[in-house]
C-alpha cells in the first residue's frame, strides 16, 4: 500500500494542469488565479504524464494522446446544431417575436396522463437505460433546485437570477383544483455560471462525469477519491459490507444524500466515489449489481491467476466489467429499442463476433449536448407504480418509484422483491401517455409538485436548442416549412395538438417534437431520438481509444476473450448478481412469454473467465475441476 501511494504521489508531482474548456495547458499565474477564485475543481483538469500502454484511467485523461485532458470530467460537450438564444442568452422567442408558450401548458396539451402497461418491455429496460445515461451525466443541476435553491417560487426566488420557476396556468387540468401555481427550477450549470468562462459568451453546459462509457458512476472520476472510497486494496476488490445477508457498497458514516430515508429503520446510504448512485431506483440497483459483479470477476481472476497482484486484478476486472456493460448496452438494450437491423445498417453494431477498429484520434471524446437531453424521452415509458414480486413470481406488494428516490435505506428489506419485479413487471407503453407520478410528483417528498416532462421542455430552452424541425432536417435531409410537411413523421391528429400551442412550425421545440413522432420502422422509438442517439453511439466508438472491440488498444482482449464478452447477456448478469434470481427469461428487457419463457439460470449461456488464464503463473495447485464461470 505504501509503495502504491508513493507511486501515485510521484506521478501527481509530474502532472500538468489543463484548462477544462479549451483543453490547453495553463501557466502558473493562471493556476494561482483559479485558486484565488476557488474554481480549480470545475475549471481545471490535472493530468499526469500519459503512458500509451496504460489501462483506461479512472479520471478519463489520456484517452486521446493528442489532447490529454479530453475524456476527463468538466470538459465541454459538442452541439449538433448551433445555439439559438434571445438577447442576454435568454430562451429564444417565437417567430412572431412573442414568448414561447408556457411549458406546462404544452406538456398537458400534447401528452395525456394515465397508466397503460406495455405488452413487450419490462422495468429492467428503464432501469438499465437510466444506469447507462448516468455514466455520462451528473445530477448537480437537479440537486441545485431540489436541495440548494428550493425557494424559486418564493419572493426570494424572484431576486435570484439562477431561478427559472415555471408558472402553472389557472386552467391547468390538474392544478385548477389546487393552490399550486408555480414549479421550482434553476438554470443549468455552465462553464459561465461556474466561473470558468466570461458571462458574455454562449452558455455551455458543464457535467462532472467522463464523456465515455466507462462505469464512472461505479468507479468514480478521480484517482484520489476513488482510491479512498472504493478500493479494498486487496485481491483487486472493491470495499463491501454485508447487511441482512446481502452484499452492498460501503455505507456512509454521515449520510447527506439519502434525505428521504425513513429513520430510524432506514439508515443505509452508499459511500462511493459518486454519491449520485443513491438517487433514482434504476441507477441505485444497477450500481449495487455492478459493484458485486466487479468483485465476482476479481475473485475468479485471482483464483485463476494466483501470481497477479491487486493492481492487475483490479484493472483487469474493471476492463471486463466495462466491456460487459457496454456489450449489453450496444448489442442487447439498443436492439430492443431500435431493431437489430437498423443498428447494423448504421454501423453502430457489428454482424461479426470478432474485432473491429474504427478509432480516429482526430475525433476527441465528447458527448453531444442533445444526447443526454433526448434520453429523457424514457420518462414517457416509466411505469411509476412499482410492483414487488417474490422468487416464485407472486406479486407481494406495491410502492411508488418516486417515493424511493434518495431513499437507499428502502432497498435493505426490499431489494430481492424489486429485483424479481424488474424483469416481470411491464413498463408503460411507448405511446403518447405519461404516468401521473412522472408528471405530477416526480421527486417524491422533495417538492410540492414536480412535472419532470415540463421541466424537460423548460431546460431545453435554457440549453439554447435549435427548433425541432432543424434537427429533423439534419436527420432526414428533408426541408420542413409548414405543419403539413410533418405528416411523414407525425400523425395528423398529433400535428393538430402541436398547432394548438405553436403558432409556427419553426417554434416547435426539440422534446415536444420527439414526443409526437411516429416510431421508426423496425423499432419502437421516435425517429429524431434514434438519429441523435445513433450519432452519439458512433462518435463514442470512433473517439474511445480503449473501446473494447479494438484489437490494437492497450491491454486489448484476445480473440478468445472478446468471444466471451460477446456471450454476456442481461439474463446471465442477473443470474450472477441479482438477488434471489434462479430463473429468468433469456431476453429480460422483454416480457416473458412464448419464445421468451422463464428458464433456470443453469440453462442460460455462461461467461467463462478461463480465457484470461495467465500461463506465466505457477499452476502447481491448479485443479481442472474448479469453476471459472460467473
Amino acid at each position: 500500500m505504501l509503495v502504491l501511494l508513493l507511486l501515485v504521489g510521484s506521478v501527481c508531482a509530474q502532472s500538468r494542469y489543463y484548462d477544462a474548456y479549451s483543453g490547453q495547458p495553463i501557466t502558473d499565474a493562471q493556476f494561482r488565479d483559479h485558486v484565488r477564485k476557488n474554481t480549480t475543481f470545475w475549471c481545471l483538469n490535472e493530468v499526469a504524464p500519459c503512458d500509451p500502454n496504460e489501462y483506461r484511467r479512472l479520471d478519463g485523461t489520456c484517452n486521446n494522446l493528442r489532447a490529454p485532458n479530453r475524456g476527463a470530467p468538466h470538459t465541454p460537450l459538442v452541439r449538433l446544431l448551433a445555439a439559438e438564444y434571445d438577447t442576454n442568452f435568454e430562451p429564444r422567442r417565437s417567430i412572431t417575436g412573442e414568448d414561447l408558450p408556457n411549458p406546462r401548458s404544452i406538456r398537458t396539451n400534447i401528452l395525456a396522463e394515465g397508466r397503460v402497461p406495455d405488452r413487450y418491455y419490462t422495468h429492467l429496460l428503464t432501469y438499465f437505460w437510466v444506469f447507462i445515461s448516468s455514466d455520462v451525466l451528473s445530477l448537480h443541476d437537479t440537486v441545485n433546485y431540489v436541495l440548494w435553491k428550493p425557494y424559486c417560487c418564493t419572493e426570494r426566488g424572484r431576486a435570484d437570477r439562477v431561478c427559472i420557476p415555471t408558472s402553472i396556468p389557472e386552467d391547468d387540468p390538474v392544478h385548477r383544483f389546487s393552490n399550486i401555481r408555480c414549479m421550482n427550477l434553476t438554470r443549468p450549470e455552465s462553464f459561465q455560471s461556474i466561473g470558468c468562462l466570461r458571462n458574455d459568451t454562449v452558455p455551455e453546459r458543464i457535467v462532472t462525469a467522463t464523456p465515455l462509457f466507462d462505469l464512472s458512476q461505479v468507479y468514480g472520476t478521480s484517482l484520489n477519491k476513488s482510491y479512498e472510497k472504493a478500493r479494498a486494496f486487496q485481491g483487486g476488490l472493491l470495499k463491501v459490507e454485508e447487511e441482512k445477508g446481502k452484499i452492498w457498497p460501503p455505507s456512509a458514516k454521515t449520510p447527506a444524500v439519502c434525505v428521504l430515508n425513513q429513520l430510524p429503520q432506514e439508515t443505509r446510504c452508499h459511500d462511493t466515489p459518486e454519491d449520485a448512485i443513491n438517487s433514482v431506483l434504476g441507477l441505485n440497483v444497477f450500481s449495487i449489481w455492478s459493484w458485486r459483479m466487479h468483485n465476482r470477476l476479481a475473485t475468479i481472476l485471482g483464483r485463476l491467476n494466483p501470481c497477479w497482484g491487486d493492481e492487475k486484478l483490479f484493472y483487469t476486472a474493471r476492463e471486463i466489467a466495462i466491456a460487459m456493460v457496454t456489450q449489453m448496452y450496444y448489442y442487447e438494450l439498443m436492439p430492443a429499442l431500435f431493431g437489430r437491423d437498423n443498428l447494423i445498417r448504421t454501423g453502430v453494431i457489428s454482424q461479426s463476433p470478432g474485432f473491429r477498429d474504427l478509432y480516429d484520434e482526430n475525433v476527441i471524446p465528447q458527448i453531444s449536448l442533445e444526447f443526454p437531453y433526448v434520453l429523457r424521452w424514457a420518462h414517457t415509458i416509466q411505469e411509476a407504480l412499482l410492483k414487488l414480486y417474490d422468487a416464485n413470481g407472486n406479486e407481494v406488494k406495491q410502492a411508488k418509484v418516486t417515493d424511493i428516490t434518495l431513499r437507499t435505506g428502502y432497498l435493505v428489506d426490499n431489494l430481492e422483491m424489486i429485483t424479481q419485479g424488474s424483469f416481470r413487471q411491464a413498463t408503460s407503453k411507448p405511446d403518447y401517455i405519461v404516468d401521473p407520478d412522472m408528471s405530477e410528483v416526480g421527486l417524491g417528498g422533495l417538492q410540492a409538485m414536480s412535472d419532470i416532462l415540463t421541466n424537460d421542455i423548460k431546460k431545453g430552452r435554457y440549453f439554447g436548442f435549435a427548433p425541432y424541425i432543424k434537427y429533423l432536417q439534419i436527420c432526414s435531409g428533408r426541408t420542413y416549412r409548414t405543419f403539413e410537411d410533418l405528416q411523414n413523421v407525425i400523425d395528423p391528429e398529433r400535428i393538430q395538438l402541436l398547432r394548438e400551442k405553436y403558432k409556427n412550425v419553426e417554434d416547435i421545440e426539440l422534446m415536444a417534437g420527439i414526443w409526437m413522432e411516429k416510431h421508426i420502422s423496425g423499432g419502437r422509438i421516435p425517429g429524431t431520438l434514434a438519429c441523435i442517439m445513433i450519432e452519439q453511439m458512433r462518435r463514442t466508438i470512433v473517439s474511445d481509444r480503449h473501446w473494447y472491440e479494438r484489437p490494437n488498444r492497450p491491454n486489448a482482449f484476445t480473440y478468445e476473450q472478446l468471444l466471451e464478452i460477446r456471450k454476456m447477456t442481461m439474463a446471465q448478469f442477473m443470474c450472477a448478481v441479482g438477488d434471489t434470481v434462479t430463473q429468468i427469461q433469456p431476453y429480460p428487457f422483454f416480457a416473458a412469454g412464448p419464445g421468451n419463457e422463464m428458464r433456470n439460470c443453469v440453462e442460460h449461456s455462461t461467461f467463462n473467465l478461463w480465457a484470461w488464464r495467465d500461463n506465466s503463473c505457477n499452476y502447481n495447485n491448479y485443479s481442472p475441476f474448479t469453476s471459472y464461470t460467473l
